[in-house]
């Protein structure tokens, strides 16, 4: 037998720095509403300094639940924390905030979530427990931070983070986390690690953030965004996400709950599936941010998306398997919607990305990679190095034939625009486009061309073999000027 002396100092920080749930109430049972008791505990614990919470084995159901500063909020393997029913008025109102008309609603209420803290420092979620929205509802009313019409108490996200500083949250799986699984906007020091989240809207938002990294994660959002870096106004102010770092996750968009039972449902190809995607929210841009070792499965592609004003700068992709991709497999654009207050938002600029070693498999036949700026506005300073795809094919000649339409002010998201005329790559309004070590081919004969590029100064092509239909040219290009090909199979008739 082994015995352990605990100091008497050592005994009482122990016994002050831990707080359990049930020794304030909290019932778990999943029938009786626990946030009540779960915030008493937190608050005693703040009260002392700070320390972890405790919920142990057990089903929680809870509406509101306040975050404080200095606060470990521990899940307990066992322990879920389940969302109460719209019904049940149990999740605070949400806040006042002056003006609402440049963000969507769901980045702009905080405090009508099932977990949420604002202006706090040194907080984290950790543990082997579960967070099941259960009555999170995923669809927000614009202006009232009202989910699906209900009464305004109705919770629509699972954690909720605003303005704080040092943040950990790591090990716990969320279900049905609502409108957003992790919202997290204008926070610094963010570390976010091994998380399983299975929900059917997005997964994780970083917004106007700054020095954060994921990793280690799976995401799975069928009907949204699984990672999606942001740069809302919902801080009423312009604020730039930067030096990002996500890395080692896998994102899909299979059914919601499958990826948690294991059986791996495909979901219908949506809107924006299952993907890591930057934007579309971007007033303050994106800078020095990198994602690596990352895979992707039945979902949509990778979207770079810089269109309300900002700046997107630094970018480097690198080390992506994907499989089952719909709608596209790489999406750079530059657009004007320009969302904000007026005189606060000109045209954007995306400049200095890097893509390398890229896999794609059974990529969709609507579109392959999509880089586009705004006449008189380019994208700037591009490489993709390393990067095979094999897409589906089967596209015909009027197809090949058909004029594509420019973003202008409108919401990016390529299928919108409809099928591309270049089964491979399509560019346009470029400046210093470097592509080397390419290799698209299709599954099934396609009769559009491989490669299109419009209004493009700047184009070096070292290395790119393509798949084409026989007697079908393999790149068109047009207003092209600094054209250089070698090392390539690409030919015209």
């Amino acid at each position: 037998m082994i015995s352990i002396n605990i100091s008497p100092l050592m005994a009482q920080i122990v016994s002050t720095s831990f707080f359990n749930v049930r020794n304030f109430g909290a019932v778990g049972d999943g029938k009786h509403l626990d946030h009540v008791a779960i915030n008493k505990a937190i608050t005693k614990c703040a009260e002392r300094g700070g320390g972890t919470v405790i919920v142990p084995s057990g089903n929680y159901l809870c509406g509101s639940i306040r975050l404080k500063s200095n606060i470990n909020l521990y899940l307990d393997a066992g322990a879920v924390i389940l969302g109460a029913q719209p019904e049940m008025n149990a999740y605070d109102p949400p806040e006042e905030f002056p003006d609402t008309a440049y963000q969507d609603g769901g980045h702009t209420y905080f405090h009508n979530s099932l977990i949420w803290g604002e202006n706090l420092k040194n907080i984290s979620i950790t543990g082997r427990g579960m967070i099941n929205g259960g009555g999170l509802t995923s669809k927000d009313k614009e202006h009232l931070g009202d989910p699906t019409g209900g009464s305004i108490g109705t919770g629509d996200k699972a954690i909720a983070l605003k303005l704080c500083t040092n943040v950990l949250i790591r090990d716990i799986s969320i279900f049905h986390g609502g409108h957003f699984a992790i919202l997290a906007t204008g926070c610094d020091l963010i570390t976010m690690d091994n998380l399983t989240i299975d929900t059917n809207r997005d997964g994780i938002d970083i917004d106007c953030c700054t020095n954060a990294v994921i990793s280690n994660s799976r995401v799975n959002c069928p009907n949204d965004d699984a990672i999606c870096p942001k740069s809302s106004y919902a801080l009423n102010r312009k604020q730039i996400t930067e030096n990002l770092l996500i890395t080692n996750c896998i994102v899909s968009g299979f059914k919601e709950g499958t990826l948690l039972n294991g059986t791996r449902i495909p979901a219908k190809a949506g809107w924006s599936n299952g993907r890591i995607k930057f934007g579309t929210e971007s007033n303050g841009g994106f800078r020095n941010c990198v994602v690596s070792n990352c895979v992707f499965k039945n979902s949509n592609g990778l979207a770079l998306e810089q269109v309300d004003g900002g700046i997107m700068d630094n970018i480097i992709i690198s080390n992506v398997i994907m499989t089952d991709v719909s709608h596209y497999p790489i999406y750079i654009t530059l657009g004007k919607r320009n969302r904000g207050p007026k005189n606060t938002t000109g045209m954007g600029i995306v400049k200095n990305i890097l893509i390398s070693n890229i896999r794609v498999d059974n990529a969709d036949s609507l579109s392959g990679i999509q880089i586009t700026g705004v006449p008189g506005y380019y994208v700037e300073n591009i490489q993709l190095r390393d990067v095979y795809i094999n897409y589906k094919g089967g596209g015909n000649k009027n197809d090949a034939k058909r004029i594509f339409p420019e973003l202008d002010g409108r919401y990016p998201e390529p299928f919108l625009l409809g099928v591309n005329p270049a089964y491979g790559l399509f560019v346009r309004h470029v400046k210093n486009l470097e592509l080397t070590n390419i290799r698209f081919q299709t599954l099934k004969p396609d009769l559009r061309p491989a490669i299109i590029c419009e209004d493009v100064d700047g184009l070096e092509l070292n290395y790119v073999k393509v798949s084409k239909a026989s007697g079908m040219d393999s790149y068109v290009m047009k207003n092209v000027k600094n054209l250089n090909i070698k090392n390539s199979n690409l030919q015209n008739y």
